[in-house]
């Protein structure tokens, strides 16, 4: 599946996108974010605050409990502020 990261989230991990296969075990969005913090240090330091990031499936908003199983796309982002 495709990882997209936005704002801090990518500066943090050093990349805009990547195509990764996470292990069958991970089903759910916590669960994905929980494997990439073990990936290295700069996974654990983009999501050291997991449940500040907003996350899409498809280009659709979804929670942490969201299934990822059918995803082609998932993409990480922080909270937007705007004014």
């Amino acid at each position: 599946m495709k990882l997209v990261y936005f704002a801090w989230v990518r500066e943090r991990i050093g990349k805009a996108e990547e195509e990764l296969t996470p292990p069958a075990e991970v089903a759910s969005v916590a669960e994905l974010i929980a494997w990439l913090k073990s990936r290295g240090e700069e996974y654990d330091y983009a999501f050291e605050r997991g449940d500040l990031i907003r996350v899409a499936i498809d280009r659709e908003h979804c929670r942490h409990d969201a299934p990822i199983a059918a995803a082609r796309e998932i993409a990480f982002f922080p909270p937007m502020t705007g004014g």
